[in-house]
């Protein structure tokens, strides 16, 4: 593809967005015509030459030239191990379409390693779809861990809890934490924390290969409140206290600083590492969460994203005002 002329990559580029939209988003061909503004006879060459150039496989194989250039200035801007960027359905800029399958295809890389990894996860919708595109595989040697509680206040388990399910899939030794996300007192949370078995946990956690997370955002569709983890009153006072989101239920303001407000001090998840060394990815996109991602990436909580072009454009655009 190295000697193919400009007008040649233009059209790859063309037939890797069609065949993204047609295999990923599920579109019809009448759909991408319209999306690409083209003829719905062009729509389908399009596929068709994705498919004859080897573009498709499993997953998409075509880096789209603009996600790369996002995804760069990105990594430069704010000073990111690895950053991916999946294209955006031109008239669903929020939907999430892509962001599973690039982070099934990035766990992939670090459960297929022979030397042994241990990993580290977060919770959520985003995580949880990325787990349910991971082909059923068989990695004895590597360790997963949960960096949080998996029990609803109630005692019932989180439907968005990872750990579990993923081991399922790859047939991994995992550790859950079969503790509330938040404690009903520091108290409770200081003698949580005194278990032998939540310092093993929390030591692994310090020691893991790689780390994926979610990225909530703070308000009335917040993950924390809509799955009940904080109540009406907890919500507004957490928003007055100048939260802008959230990982792994730790709550930071707009400078991805973590608050010193009553959550955040009965919080019961492992403790955040701040500009961490090794590849802590969040997984997020979205219009709603452009705040959160942004302080998040400013703050070093994460230092890898997996988002898609909409987001990815709001955060620079976010980032130069």
């Amino acid at each position: 593809m190295d000697n193919k002329s400009n007008s040649e990559l233009k059209r790859l580029d063309d037939a890797a967005r069609a065949a993204w939209l047609y295999y990923v988003a599920k579109n019809t061909q009448d759909e991408i015509a319209q999306k690409l503004d083209v003829s719905r006879q062009s729509a389908q060459r399009l596929v068709a030459l994705a498919v004859s150039e080897g573009l498709v496989k499993v997953r998409l194989e075509h880096p789209i030239t603009q996600c790369m250039e996002l995804a760069q200035q990105l990594k430069e801007k704010f000073g990111l191990l690895d950053c991916e960027v999946v294209p955006s359905d031109p008239a669903s800029p929020n939907a999430n379409h892509g962001l599973a399958q690039c982070g099934a295809a990035i766990l992939e890389r670090y459960l297929k390693s022979e030397t042994p990894k241990i990993l580290a996860f977060g919770t959520g919708r985003a995580l949880k779809a990325c787990i349910d595109e991971v082909p059923a595989m068989q990695c004895q040697q590597h360790k997963i861990v949960s960096m949080l509680g998996n029990m609803m206040s109630d005692g019932a388990a989180s439907a968005f809890d990872i750990v579990v399910s993923m081991a399922n899939r790859v047939n991994a030794k995992h550790y859950p934490m079969p503790l509330p996300v938040i404690a009903s007192s520091v108290q409770e949370k200081k003698m949580l924390h005194s278990l032998q078995p939540v310092k093993s946990i929390f030591s692994l956690i310090e020691q893991a290969d790689a780390t994926f997370v979610g990225v909530g955002q703070i308000s009335a569709s917040s993950p924390l409140f809509i799955d009940g983890f904080i109540d009406d009153d907890e919500l507004n006072a957490v928003i007055n206290d100048g939260a802008r989101g959230e990982v792994i239920s730790w709550l930071y303001d707009a400078n991805g600083k973590l608050l010193k407000n009553e959550t955040n001090k009965r919080v019961v998840s492992a403790p955040l590492t701040v500009n961490a060394t090794k590849p802590v990815y969040g997984v997020a996109a979205g219009e709603d969460k452009v705040a959160a991602i942004h302080a998040a990436l400013r703050g070093k909580l994460i230092n890898s994203l997996i988002t898609n072009e909409y987001t990815a454009k709001a955060l620079l655009n976010l980032s130069s005002k």
